[in-house]
C-alpha cells in the first residue's frame, strides 16, 4: 500500500471532513476523494459514510483504523532508521513546546552529545496538540508538554512541576504597579487558577504568548509579570528580578509523552538525559 493513503485515510478520520483532510495535507480534495476510492478497491469494502456533516467511519472502516495507524508507525521507523547518519547505531526524534527548548532541551541537547554519543538527534518545535499528533502516528518517539491528555497509543508519565512565579522588575525608581503587568500565555489552566487568585482582576495592557520575549520586554521597559522559576532564577541572583512580596505560585508540571511502541532502552535514555537536564536547568 502506498502509505500516503493510509496517512490521508487517518487524516479524514481525525478532521471528520474530506475537506479539512485536504486542508491539511495540502493536497485537493479530489486527490483526498481518490486516494480514498483506490484504498475501498484494494479492501473491497466502503471506509466512510459521507454526508453534510462530514465522513464517518463504517464498521470496516473502523476495523482498519488501527492497522492504518501501525502502517505509519511501523513506516516513519523504517524510514528514520535507514536514514542514520554514517557512525550512527540508533536515532531518537523527539520534540517540545517553544517554551521548553530554552534552557531545559539545550541541556538535554549537550547531555545527549556526551553521554550518547552514537545516537542521531531529530528535534521538533510545535504546539502540544501537534506534538500529541506526531507521538500517536509514530513520527516522534516522545515530546515533552505542558499538560499532556491520555491519547490512544501514547504513555504519560510526570517528568518534573515546576512553579510559575510573579516577579518584577528591579530597576526602575517605582516598583511597577498593577497596570505594568505583562500577560503571558501559561495554558488554560493557569488561566482559571490566575482568576480564582485575583478575582476582578484587570485585563493586562501588553499580553505576549512566549515567555522568553516577554521577559526581554519587562527587562527593558520594566514590568511584572509570571515566569517559570527556574528560568528567572538566574535574574533573581543578579538582581535584575525579584519575587513580588505574598504573589500567588501555580504548579506547572511537564510531562514525557512517548509512543506506546517506541523503543523501551532508548526512552529510558531520554527519560535520564531529560531528568539530568532538568537538574542542570535548576527546574
Amino acid at each position: 500500500m502506498d502509505i500516503s493513503i493510509a496517512r490521508t485515510f487517518l487524516e479524514v478520520v481525525k478532521t471528520g471532513s474530506f475537506v479539512n483532510a485536504a486542508a491539511n495535507l495540502n493536497i485537493s480534495q479530489t486527490a483526498v476523494s481518490a486516494r480514498i476510492r483506490v484504498l475501498e478497491e484494494q479492501l473491497d469494502r466502503p471506509m466512510f459514510v459521507r454526508n453534510k456533516a462530514g465522513a464517518r467511519l463504517t464498521p470496516a472502516g473502523e476495523q482498519f483504523f488501527r492497522f492504518a495507524t501501525s502502517l505509519v508507525q511501523v513506516w516513519e521507523a523504517a524510514r528514520t532508521t535507514v536514514a542514520l547518519p554514517p557512525g550512527r547505531e540508533a536515532m531518537v526524534t523527539i520534540g517540545a513546546e517553544l517554551s521548553l527548548w530554552n534552557p531545559l532541551l539545550k541541556h538535554w541537547l549537550l547531555w545527549m552529545r556526551r553521554e550518547c554519543a552514537s545516537v542521531a538527534i531529530r528535534t521538533t518545535i510545535d504546539r502540544s496538540e501537534r506534538l500529541m499528533e506526531l507521538v500517536q502516528d509514530g513520527s516522534l518517539d516522545a515530546a515533552v508538554l505542558y499538560g499532556a491528555p491520555n491519547r490512544p497509543g501514547t504513555l504519560t508519565e510526570l517528568l518534573f512541576e515546576e512553579k510559575l512565579v510573579l516577579v518584577r522588575t528591579t530597576a526602575l525608581s517605582q516598583p511597577p504597579g498593577p497596570e505594568d503587568l505583562v500577560g503571558i500565555d501559561w495554558g488554560e489552566d493557569f488561566a482559571g487558577s490566575y482568576r480564582a487568585a485575583f478575582p476582578g482582576g484587570r485585563n493586562p495592557v501588553v499580553a505576549i504568548s512566549y515567555g522568553p520575549l516577554a521577559l526581554d520586554y519587562i527587562l527593558e521597559v520594566g514590568g511584572s509579570g509570571y515566569f517559570r522559576q527556574g528560568f528567572v532564577r538566574p535574574y533573581l541572583v543578579d538582581g535584575r528580578l525579584e519575587l513580588v512580596p505574598n504573589g500567588p505560585e501555580f504548579a506547572y508540571p511537564a510531562y514525557l509523552v512517548s509512543s506506546a511502541k517506541a523503543d523501551r532502552s532508548m526512552l529510558d535514555r531520554i527519560r535520564a538525559g531529560l531528568r539530568a537536564a532538568a537538574f542542570s536547568a535548576g527546574v
